[in-house]
C-alpha cells in the first residue's frame, strides 16, 4: 500500500488507499442557476437572506426585490468556493448568491461535510487563470484533484471535525460575548451613567475634564528614517500597534545601537507607558509591557501624578477618545495626528481610587477576553493539525 495515499491519521476499521478523483466527480456545479445582480439593486439589499459574494457575507436581502431577475438561492448543504480569492465555505441555510463564486453539492456517495473539510485545505492559488485578478474558471475548478475515502469512512471524519467545529463556533461567540459586555460597560462608564462607591459605600469626586497634555507626558517617535539592519535593535511604526493592544514585533525593521541609543535620548520608551499611532494608522492604543525597542510616528505617552495609565489605555479605546481623533485628523489621503493635537485631546479624569477601580474591572474582562481567545486559538491550531494527519 502506498503510505502517500493513506492519511497518518485514521479510525480503527478503516484501510485501503482513497481514490483519486476530480472535483467534479463528486460533486455539480450551480453556477448555471443564477443571473447576476443589477448594480441599482445593491442599494437595496437588507432583509432576512444573507447575501454571498467572493469573500463571504456582503449585506441581507429581501428575495422579492428579485421577483423579475432571480439569482441562485443557495440551500443548506451547498458549498460555496470564490471565484477570486482563495476561499471556500459552506452554506448554512438559504442564502443569496453572486455571481463571483462558485456553488456546488455533493453527489452520492460524498458527504457534504467531509467535502467542505476537504475544501478548506485545497491551495486555489496555484489554479490561478487571471492575470491582473486571480480567478478560478469553472472547468479548472471541476479539475481540482483529491483524494477520497469510502463513505462510511468519509462520514466518520466529518462528524468527528464537526464536533471541533462547533466547539469553534462556541468559543468564537462566547468571545464576541465578552467583547460586546465590556462595549456596553465602557459606555456606562466612561458617560458617567457607571459608577464605582469607596469603601464606605459612598460616591468619589466628580470627574474632570482635562487636556491630554496637562496631565500626561506626551512625547512622539523620531521622524527620522535611519537605516535598517539585518540585525539589532527592533524599529516600531504606526503599522505595528495592533487593534488587539498587542505590538507585532514579527513584522518589523531593525536600527543599530547608534540610531537606538539617539532616539531613546528625547523618546525611550518603558514599560506602562502608552504607544498609538500618530500617521497612517490612527489609534491603537497599547500598554507597553516590555522594553528595548524605538519608535518612529508613533505617540508616547508617560504616566504622570494625576492619570494612570492602567485607566487611560482603557479611556483611549472608547467612543469618545476615537470620535476626537478623526475629527482632528489633519491629513488628506494619509490619515495624521500632530502632537500638538494628540495633546489637546480632553481625557476624563477621576480621583485616583476610582481610577484604580475602573482599570482592575476592565482588565479583568480583558483577562476574560484572552483567556477565550487563547482557547480559540488553541482549538483551531488543534483543528489544522487533523486536516494535515486526517487527510491525503
Amino acid at each position: 500500500m502506498n503510505s502517500l495515499n493513506v492519511p497518518k491519521l485514521r479510525f480503527p476499521g478503516f484501510d485501503g488507499e482513497w481514490e483519486l478523483k476530480k472535483l467534479g466527480e463528486v460533486s455539480s456545479f450551480l453556477d448555471g442557476r443564477r443571473k447576476p445582480i443589477k448594480s441599482g439593486d445593491r442599494a437595496k439589499m437588507k432583509g432576512e437572506f444573507p447575501y454571498y459574494g467572493a469573500s463571504g457575507i456582503i449585506d441581507y436581502v429581501n428575495s422579492y426585490i428579485f421577483d423579475e431577475e432571480l439569482i441562485l438561492l443557495g440551500e443548506d448543504g451547498e458549498n460555496i468556493i470564490s471565484r477570486n480569492l482563495p476561499l471556500a465555505f459552506r452554506v448554512s441555510g438559504k442564502c443569496w448568491i453572486n455571481n463571483h463564486a462558485h456553488v456546488i453539492v455533493p453527489k452520492e456517495n460524498t458527504n457534504i461535510d467531509f467535502l467542505t473539510h476537504n475544501l478548506e485545505r485545497i491551495n486555489y492559488v496555484v489554479y490561478n487563470t487571471g492575470t491582473a485578478q486571480p480567478k478560478l474558471n469553472q472547468e479548472v475548478c471541476r479539475n481540482i484533484p483529491s483524494r477520497f475515502p469510502t463513505l462510511p469512512e468519509q462520514q466518520k471524519i466529518a462528524s468527528f471535525l464537526s464536533a471541533v467545529d462547533e466547539k469553534i463556533q462556541q468559543l468564537s461567540r462566547k468571545k464576541e460575548l465578552v467583547e460586546q459586555y465590556k462595549k456596553g460597560v465602557m459606555q456606562q462608564l466612561f458617560s458617567g451613567k457607571l459608577r464605582f462607591k469607596d469603601e464606605n459605600g459612598k460616591d468619589y469626586p466628580d470627574w474632570e475634564e482635562k487636556k491630554l497634555g496637562d496631565v500626561c507626558d506626551v512625547r512622539d517617535g523620531t521622524h527620522d528614517s535611519p537605516k535598517y539592519v539585518d540585525k539589532g535593535f527592533p524599529f516600531i511604526t504606526s503599522k505595528n500597534l495592533m487593534k488587539n493592544g498587542s505590538i507585532d514585533f514579527e513584522n518589523i525593521s531593525f536600527i543599530n545601537e547608534m540610531d537606538y541609543n539617539k532616539i531613546n535620548q528625547r523618546s525611550k520608551v518603558n514599560i506602562n507607558d502608552i504607544l498609538f499611532g500618530m500617521i497612517g494608522t490612527i489609534g491603537n492604543p497599547v500598554l507597553v509591557k516590555s522594553e528595548g525597542f524605538a519608535i518612529k510616528n508613533v505617540a508616547l505617552i508617560k504616566e504622570k501624578k494625576d492619570l494612570l495609565n492602567l485607566f487611560l489605555i482603557h479611556f483611549l479605546k472608547g467612543d469618545s477618545i476615537n470620535q476626537q481623533f478623526f475629527e482632528q485628523n489633519t491629513g488628506g489621503t494619509q490619515k495624521f495626528l500632530s502632537l500638538s493635537v494628540i495633546r489637546n485631546l480632553i481625557a476624563i479624569v477621576p480621583s485616583l481610587p476610582e481610577q484604580q477601580k475602573i482599570a482592575n474591572f476592565l482588565s479583568g474582562i480583558d483577562g476574560k477576553i484572552a483567556q477565550v481567545n487563547g482557547e480559540l486559538v488553541k482549538t483551531q491550531e488543534y483543528k489544522k493539525g487533523l486536516l494535515q494527519q486526517m487527510f491525503v
